[in-house]
């Protein structure tokens, strides 16, 4: 790939999702609904979260929890390549449940530096993005492995009560317009404890959050074929311009390359 390249490839396994990037680009705080394992490849970056500020350099396993807010920047000029797969939640949870029954899973490293994890990972990329064979039981190697490394399972951070009833009214209807007051009015908060305790809990502001929220609607509605503008539209953007420029932002790419990259 040249440099700031996405490409986004399908997979054999339902419920995964490839990509590829060599990039200089500078991703702001922004949320998946996947669950997200990598490797980079070339370069390195700094990266913000909720488990910490860390540096992953070439070699370096990298992954994301769904709802975890994060950024993403290159260090150096030469920007940085790496390789993603994202599985959705309910794919994970099965094989988690296989591993360790009524256990959840949950990353609470974002780097693991061990070779052998990133050899894991590279046979299931190439597994999943070939006509290759064997990418449910290297998937279940690959989580066995990072269970290791992880040291155990992480417990959910628990949200307050009223907050979870603000997120709540949000991922309800992603596409409705909400205020301050309506959230404080729905949690029994006053304006100012809902700004500064979702931001406190969730690492974004009740609108950015509301932003992320229909950004992964829209993305759901390309990958499932809908028309741009469409998907802009019921989505909760006000146009498409405005979507496009929401969906370079999170994803590097524009929303018509990902339709293409599906198609």
């Amino acid at each position: 790939m040249t440099k700031g390249q996405f490409r986004v490839r399908r997979c054999g396994l339902d419920g995964v999702e490839a990509v590829e990037a060599r990039t200089r680009h500078a991703f702001p705080r922004h949320i998946h609904e996947q669950f997200g394992v990598g490797v980079v490849d070339e370069g390195a970056q700094v990266s913000r979260s909720g488990r910490g500020m860390v540096e992953a350099v070439a070699g370096d396993t990298i992954t994301v929890n769904p709802g975890e807010v994060h950024d993403g920047a290159p260090i150096g000029e030469a920007g940085r390549a790496w390789r993603m797969l994202y599985f959705d939640p309910s794919l994970i949870a099965a094989a988690a449940d296989d591993m360790r029954p009524g256990r959840r899973m949950e990353f609470h490293l974002p780097v693991v530096r061990t070779p052998r994890v990133a050899r894991r990972f590279r046979a299931l990329f190439a597994a999943m993005t070939t006509v290759g064979e064997g990418g449910e039981e290297l998937l279940l190697m690959l989580l066995a492995d990072l269970m290791r490394e992880q040291g155990g399972l992480a417990p959910q951070a628990s949200v307050p009560q009223a907050l979870a009833i603000a997120r709540r009214r949000i991922d309800e209807d992603p596409t409705a317009a909400v205020t301050l007051s309506d959230l404080a009015a729905e949690s029994g908060l006053s304006r100012f404890q809902v700004l500064r305790g979702f931001a406190k809990a969730t690492g974004l502001t009740p609108h950015a959050y509301l932003v992320q929220r229909r950004i992964a609607m829209a993305r759901r509605m390309i990958a499932s074929g809908s028309r741009l503008a469409d998907a802009a539209l019921e989505s909760g953007f006000a146009d498409q311009s405005h979507m496009t420029r929401t969906f370079v932002r999170n994803y590097g790419l524009s929303p018509g390359a990902y339709a293409q990259a599906l198609a």
